[in-house]
């Protein structure tokens, strides 16, 4: 089953916290821990990692904690999930050194590797400003390109 680590889940729940507050305001870990009933030691080093990777800048002193380093516009899911994980990989036949025995004659390389690519082109389209959005507001990719993103997945399947 593909399925997001907690850790994975975490980023995102804190960045779209940040978004939030239109990616000018900060939050403590503790703060975000708070909030969201998250535990704060792992928090506290999924944000570090994400300071470490660019994606948030640390903030010092009584009003500091973390900022998104650049507008939630131009920070992706994937992005993300890749920093905290590291690749998405659905198969090994994904990796660098990516055969198996069955390598010669499998036949699902190929439509996997489709859904691979697709699962990553949605992932990098929805970005944080997306999962911030509310229903009201204007669809973005994660309202629409979810459909599109399924029915793809369906049509190399």
């Amino acid at each position: 089953m593909l399925k997001l680590t907690k850790k994975a889940d975490y980023g995102l729940i804190a960045l779209k916290h940040l978004a939030a507050a239109d990616g000018a305001g900060t939050a403590s870990a503790k703060e975000i821990a708070d909030a969201y009933g998250v535990p704060l030691p792992m928090l506290a080093k999924i944000l570090q990692k994400l300071t470490k990777t660019g994606l948030l800048h640390s903030v010092a002193g009584t009003n500091g904690g973390y900022k998104l380093a650049r507008p939630a516009q131009r920070i992706t899911a994937l992005e993300v999930i890749h920093a905290i994980d590291g690749p998405i990989i659905l198969t090994n036949c994904f990796t660098e050194h990516g055969r198996c025995d069955q390598s010669e004659r499998c036949t699902v390389r190929e439509p996997l590797r489709k859904v691979h690519e697709a699962i990553l082109h949605l992932l990098g389209s929805i970005t944080i400003a997306d999962m911030s959005a509310t229903a009201s507001e204007t669809p973005g990719p994660l309202q629409s390109g979810c459909d599109s993103g399924a029915r793809e997945l369906v049509h190399v399947l």
